[in-house]
């Protein structure tokens, strides 16, 4: 969260604790700090309204139509009723204006509503509407006594907050909250809310002050003033946001000092003149060019390369251990999986038999004497490149000269996991962190702004685009006959269930069941069958993935466990089951298993016969695209930012005013201002910029996210 008030020492009466406030006392209070976390004035101030009511625009009854969202309508109330029991019990009134009546509808809190509620009393009623038996219908809507407003013929803007049902049953809902705002403003001066951005970055935005901008956003004298507050308040969040990240990248290039990559040698020269099975794409000459230059300047390169799945980042990968090697020193490689670690292994053993390079793989089921053989060979320095899982942080793990650490799949691993291999040399080895995962550009540049980010947009020569398409459950046997004629090619072929076990509350298929029915299809001896889930012992899963990977079997039946890194360039189906239970990243990430060879490949979305539209939207997506970048972006805008990284993402993205999704040119405009100010003035000295630095120097909490070194 932007704290941004809680300033200690800038302001004595905004960190008040909130008891203190006229109209709060003790009770309230606790209430207050249990329900909202609200604990100080300064916390109430930055509670900030979900909307305003503008008395003046009130529709009519008859207006409400089913492609009505919200409305706001005055009518008097005809009558109240209590209906059900238990679970069904409600609370139903009815109100009737000019033009008709309309159903209201409470489900909690029954009690506390009704002693609120007069027969014959006019109400302002505001909510989502629905409809009920063909009857237009508000559930739980807000509602206070009707005044009408001033006569003058300007909006009337009324803040309305965000509150909880046991706040409203104190009398706390978000009308009162209002009141509750409106006496803390009217104990503060504008000085209280001192400026944190320079003005001259504010005058050419056409910005307004931020102590005005407060004010307006709880209380607008007009819509005009309250688009500009909201302007003022986006910006300060993409800025404060994007300067911090500014100033950990430039101060880490600054101070922090990394091994030097002198040269560009035999190794790397030969490989790429001799060796390399392809021409390099653009983007992946691009990436490389980056690296080099990163690790030849004697500061640590921190730098985030995102790839969609197939676009060979493996090779750059691959390369850059040999940039190390040239320059005599060891790389490391982390995987989160054994089967990946494997795949790596097994590639990189391949494109390096003629180099006199030693590869190494270290995972937890590597024996004991394997282990101290490799565990002497770091040390020795014998050993170029190690490839492991989480075994390689183990302490006993040693090396003499660390130089690289590339981290595939970087999210599967926690912040402290990483930390631990790069304290395993004096001077910190260069940090590549690689996931096919695509990022789209808005969150690239709130979540991952403090570090160097390389994009490779480009698949390799001979990889042919994946033909996805979307079945209902009647199509099964046409989709069981094509999956038949590819393995009959001599290919092989997924089917993804999202299930182990079947649930009470979903009739969507388990994996035991489709494996039964993917049996009956493929029936052996003449097909051999994998099946691969999470519940299984470890050992037997990666024995069957093994049978798949090798062509041992033609058909895997598998929950997502298979969505990162088993590579089968063999295998040109992948039928997704229940699809429409996927998210879109996991869809696209499931779909990336296949067209990794030079065939022509399929992705099969089966669904049941009734989707919802958000699922029928997400299979659009699906069948419409290949590229993960476009999907990344449909799937921000359906679902938000979320969680996207776990503990990395503490405090980059929950922006109280600014939507990384819907206000892409504020936060270019923030970007940019940030990066020309820090460029220009690294500590913060210049004058013009001392209320900046001030600020940040005093904000509560002003962790770095994600600092990776």
């Amino acid at each position: 969260m932007l704290n941004c008030l809680s300033i200690p020492g800038s302001s004595n009466i905004l960190s008040t604790p909130i008891e203190f406030l006229k109209g709060v006392g003790p009770v309230r209070a606790e209430l207050l700090k249990k329900e909202l976390q609200l604990f100080t004035f300064s916390d109430l101030l930055e509670h900030f309204p979900i909307r305003h009511i503008d008395k003046t625009s009130i529709s009519l009854i008859s207006d409400i139509h089913p492609d009505t969202d919200s409305i706001q309508v005055a009518g008097t109330l005809l009558f109240t009723e209590v209906v059900g029991a238990g679970r069904g019990k409600r609370l139903i009134a009815q109100i009737r204006d000019s033009s008709g009546t309309m159903e209201l509808a409470w489900f909690q809190g029954i009690n506390w509503v009704t002693k609120q509620l007069q027969e014959g009393t006019t109400y302002l009623v505001f909510g989502k509407t629905g409809f009920f038996n063909g009857k237009p219908q508000i559930v739980h809507p807000e509602l206070e006594v009707y005044t009408p407003a001033r006569g003058d013929g300007k909006p009337f803007l009324e803040p309305v907050y965000p509150s909880t049902e046991k706040l409203k049953a104190r009398g706390l809902n978000g009308r009162q909250l209002a009141k509750l705002t409106a006496n803390l403003f009217a104990q503060i001066q504008p000085a209280d809310i001192p400026e944190n951005i320079p003005e001259y970055i504010l005058a050419p935005q056409q910005l307004i002050g931020r102590s005005q901008a407060f004010r307006q956003l709880h209380f607008p004298a007009s819509l005009e003033d309250y688009r500009k507050a909201i302007d003022r308040m986006k910006f300060e969040e993409f800025f404060i946001a994007q300067i911090r990240l500014n100033l950990v990248r430039l101060r880490r290039h600054k101070h922090s000092k990394g091994v030097l990559f002198e040269k560009v040698g035999d190794l790397f020269n030969q490989f790429f003149h001799q060796y390399l099975p392809f021409s390099l794409t653009g983007a992946q000459k691009r990436v490389l060019r980056e690296i080099r230059n990163d690790t030849g300047q004697g500061k640590q390169m921190n730098r985030l390369l995102q790839g969609d799945v197939g676009s060979g980042k493996t090779i750059v990968a691959l390369m850059s251990m040999l940039l190390a090697a040239d320059n005599g020193y060891q790389s490391c490689f982390m995987a989160p999986t054994e089967i990946l670690v494997q795949q790596h292994y097994a590639s990189l053993q391949k494109l390096l038999k003629d180099l006199p390079i030693q590869v190494a793989m270290l995972t937890g089921s590597t024996k004991t004497a394997a282990r101290k053989e490799i565990l002497k060979g770091l040390l020795d320095q014998t050993i170029q490149i190690v490839v492991g899982t989480h075994a390689v942080i183990e302490d006993v793990v040693q090396f003499k000269q660390l130089g690289l650490v590339i981290v595939d799949e970087q999210h599967r691993f926690g912040v402290a996991q990483r930390a631990r291999l790069w304290e395993k040399a004096t001077i910190p080895p260069h940090v590549l962190v690689m996931t096919a995962t695509p990022i789209p550009r808005t969150l690239a540049m709130t979540a991952y702004g403090d570090l160097d980010y390389s994009v490779m947009d480009e698949l390799p020569p001979g990889r042919q685009p994946i033909t996805t398409v979307h079945r209902n459950e009647s199509a099964r046997g046409q989709v069981y006959d094509f999956v038949r004629s590819e393995i009959e090619k001599g290919r092989q072929a997924y089917f993804i269930y999202p299930l182990i076990e079947e649930s009470e509350k979903m009739s969507y298929e388990d994996l035991t069941q489709g494996y039964e029915q993917v049996k009956s299809f493929f029936p052996e001896p003449r097909f051999r069958i994998s099946m691969v889930h999470g519940r299984m012992p470890s050992d037997l899963k990666e024995t069957n993935m093994q049978r798949f990977v090798s062509g041992d079997t033609q058909v895997m039946v598998s929950t997502t466990v298979i969505e990162v890194g088993v590579d089968v360039p063999n295998a040109t189906v992948m039928v997704i089951e229940s699809a429409e239970k996927f998210g879109l990243s996991q869809l696209h990430q499931l779909r990336g298993r296949v067209g990794r060879g030079s065939e022509k490949s399929f992705c099969i979305l089966l669904t049941s016969y009734k989707t919802s539209k958000e699922a029928a939207e997400r299979i659009q997506v699906m069948t419409s695209t290949n590229d993960g970048f476009v999907v990344a972006e449909k799937d921000l805008a359906l679902r938000g930012p979320g969680e996207i990284e776990g503990t990395r993402q503490s405090g980059a993205l929950n922006f109280k005013v600014a939507s990384i999704i819907h206000d892409r040119d504020w936060l270019e405009k923030a970007k940019l201002e940030a990066e020309k100010l820090v460029e220009e003035d690294l500590s913060l000295e210049l004058a013009k910029n001392l209320i900046l630095r001030s600020y940040l120097s005093m904000q509560e909490g002003g962790t770095v996210w994600s600092r990776i070194s």
